[in-house]
């Protein structure tokens, strides 16, 4: 008896469901309806809509849109420990940017007083793809830039440590630049130190 009445609840959720579906589909006000006398048109009528699905952010990409370049959006993740990881990193000390949704974005180390480039990672679009920046940890300190494959990823410090101690996060600004002239911008913080 419990199994016929779980089955029956799911089946009136579903036909509920449907039936929401369908009137979200109907429109009894359109133009088209104005254009024929108050007569229904039987020509399906375009929407502009998109699924809330597809406009909606992933949880770890957050920020300004993509401009410019062929229209495809450009994704930044979060890196994992395990992306960190993996990438072997070498240096005595690193900086991160990170938005107030990701955390973080990308991630770099580098000698302190070295002639030798700084080496990071930032994912992109799932996938954990390699950065460098010219004068190790120093070079990075302050406005630095990092070059990659088809990318340059710009930080712009905007701003004093909100906190004391000794690596602080300073407000700053991440400018990502693809190689067909996309461009997008991200608010948050640039934190360098051991």
């Amino acid at each position: 008896m419990e199994f016929i009445r779980k089955k029956s609840c799911r089946i009136g959720i579903v036909a509920a469901g449907l039936l929401v579906l369908l009137a979200g589909c109907s429109d009894s006000s359109s133009d088209a309806d104005d254009a024929a006398g108050g007569q229904a048109s039987s020509t399906p009528q375009a929407t502009t809509q998109e699924p809330a699905q597809a406009t909606a952010e992933r949880p770890s990409d957050a920020g300004g849109a993509t401009q410019g370049g062929d229209g495809s959006q450009i994704t930044l993740d979060a890196l994992t420990a395990s992306d960190i990881d993996e990438a072997n990193l070498s240096g005595e000390l690193g900086c991160q940017f990170s938005t107030e949704r990701a955390s973080p974005l990308l991630v770099a180390m580098g000698n302190v007083d070295s002639s030798s480039a700084a080496q990071g990672v930032v994912k992109v679009a799932g996938y954990v793809e390699r950065v460098s920046a010219p004068g190790g940890f120093d070079g990075m300190t302050d406005n630095p830039t990092f070059e990659g494959k088809g990318k340059t990823l710009s930080i712009e410090v905007t701003g004093e440590p909100s906190e004391g101690g000794e690596s602080p996060a300073r407000p700053a600004t991440l400018t990502y630049d693809r190689a067909d002239g996309a461009q997008r911008t991200l608010e948050g913080e640039w934190q360098c130190g051991p």
